[in-house]
């Protein structure tokens, strides 16, 4: 009887239960690779790979390229590259503010109206510039109330505990035409110098936000302060209440957590009486829905950053808030408004199909990967890539991406590896989710499109092998070839 070497015997079995589970046979992937899911212990069935050069036709080598899977938010490169292209590199959303009634010596006879196109990101420092252009223009005082037109979107049912019941988190926040800040409130918590009171300081200081007393200050180790705190927030949508009924470390230091609170509206019209008042104005009334009057010149207006700034906090942070804003923005290229979820997949749809990409396999549900309906496969992103690298706004896609070892979603990954610097990637996480999608320039100046995609419950012990595939791309893809693994 012939024995086998271990390594060689190893193999077999791997090969064996590939061939059982209906998967392609191992020998077309590099033995580390195959080595590191083993280890990880997440079956063939578990994964999608495609490794393709940039410039070649076909991949270097591909596994269950063609089965959709749960990309989690490396569905973003989709978003962000369909705006790109379909609303153009400077695209800028508006948010306008128009005068219903005369203005007299700085008051306003009447109402002002907010009417909001979508912007994915105004800041509390856009915002207070945004009133103090208000101020600059003449206004005074508004003696009216506060209309806030958010019809450039559909009212929508979203339901922020609808995805993993955590309402108050800030990336569970629906899209809004009239979004501000995120919808977010930051706490941040901060031992006084003699180490025996706890300061809270709450931004931005909204009137419907009750906060409790602050928490007393507690010796030990900082470890898990959140818990500690004993934390309670109540959001009832026009109102909200923070209390903190434990206690705070003092070996934590400053700390802070973001928390989503109100509703969108009350929200806005906090920020504009905070904020208005800051800036010298005077707003006593309340707010209400309606419409910018028609053909009407806006009164002010503010600008956002151009898109090729909001795709790099959509891809490098994985902001899930700012794609759903993006992807929803998408619609009015090819319907008019209010843009919905449908429109925006309508416009996808129509420009891969103008750009030749099938997609058969493609579900979307908002655009951002926070879903547990949408699905691409491996080999879709792949042809997706590779199309980015030939475009017009390629540099604008690939300087989105983060950087290995460098920025973003990896910063703190693939440090001690050789590839560090030299991979421009997409990572995505949710339960029973790992994945990765972007390029790797290898030591000779290719570029590389990597795609892994992995669904199993084993998922979260997978990120290693992710990682041991990317390295590997940098330096042995060049060389290899199948054949050296018989």
């Amino acid at each position: 009887m012939m024995v086998l070497s271990r390594r060689f015997a190893i193999a077999a079995l791997l090969m064996l239960a590939c061939a059982l589970a209906g998967a392609p046979a191992q020998g077309a992937l590099p033995r580390p690779v195959i080595r590191a899911f083993s280890q990880a212990q997440v079956p063939m069935a578990g994964f999608g790979i495609v490794v393709q050069a940039a410039d070649a036709e076909r991949p270097l080598f591909a596994h269950q390229g063609d089965v959709p899977m749960n990309p989690a938010s490396v569905m973003k490169l989709l978003t962000s590259f369909a705006a790109l292209e379909l609303l153009g590199t400077d695209y800028r959303w508006r948010t306008e503010a128009y005068l219903d009634g005369p203005l007299d010596r700085g008051a306003l006879h009447g109402n002002l109206v907010l009417k909001g196109y979508g912007d994915p990101k105004i800041t509390i420092e856009q915002w207070q510039a945004f009133m103090a252009q208000l101020r600059t223009r003449g206004l005074d005082a508004v003696e009216g109330d506060l209309v806030l037109d958010r019809t450039f979107f559909a009212a929508g049912d979203h339901d922020p505990a609808g995805f993993d019941n955590e309402p108050t988190r800030p990336y569970n926040v629906g899209p809004d035409a009239l979004l501000v800040n995120f919808k977010a409130v930051n706490f941040r918590f901060a031992p006084d110098a003699s180490g025996r009171a706890v300061a809270v300081g709450v931004l931005p200081p909204l009137s419907r936000i009750a906060v409790g007393p602050p928490p007393p200050a507690a010796a030990g180790n900082c470890g898990d302060w959140r818990a500690r705190l004993g934390a309670s927030f109540a959001n009832a949508g026009p109102t909200a209440q923070a209390s903190f009924a434990g206690s705070y470390p003092v070996s934590c230091g400053e700390r802070e957590w973001w928390v989503a609170l109100l509703d969108h509206p009350t929200y806005v019209h906090g920020m504009f009486e905070t904020y208005f008042r800051a800036a010298g104005g005077r707003f006593d009334g309340r707010w209400r829905d309606g419409r910018a009057p028609a053909d009407a010149t806006p009164f002010a207006v503010m600008e956002s950053m151009p898109l090729y700034d909001v795709v790099r906090d959509v891809n490098k942070l994985s902001n899930n808030v700012m794609a759903r804003q993006v992807f929803l923005s998408l619609a009015g290229s090819h319907a008019p408004p209010p843009a919905t979820t449908a429109k925006a997949t309508a416009a996808v749809a129509a420009w891969l199909e103008r750009r030749r990409l099938r997609m058969p396999e493609l579900v979307l549900d908002n655009g951002s990967g926070l879903s547990r309906q949408e699905r691409i496969s491996a080999r879709s992103l792949a042809r997706l890539l590779r199309a980015a690298a030939a475009s017009k706004v390629r540099d604008e896609f690939a300087s989105s991406l983060a950087v290995t070892a460098t920025d973003g979603t990896l910063q703190r990954r693939f440090v001690d590896g050789s590839v560090a610097g030299q991979g421009l990637l997409k990572t995505g996480t949710l339960d029973g989710v790992r994945a990765i999608a972007g390029y790797v320039i290898d030591s000779r100046g290719r570029r590389w499109i990597v795609v892994a995609l992995v669904n199993h419950a084993n998922a979260p012990r997978a990120q290693g092998a992710i990682d041991t595939l990317v390295q590997w791309v940098y330096t042995e893809a060049a060389l290899w070839s199948p054949t050296q693994q018989r």
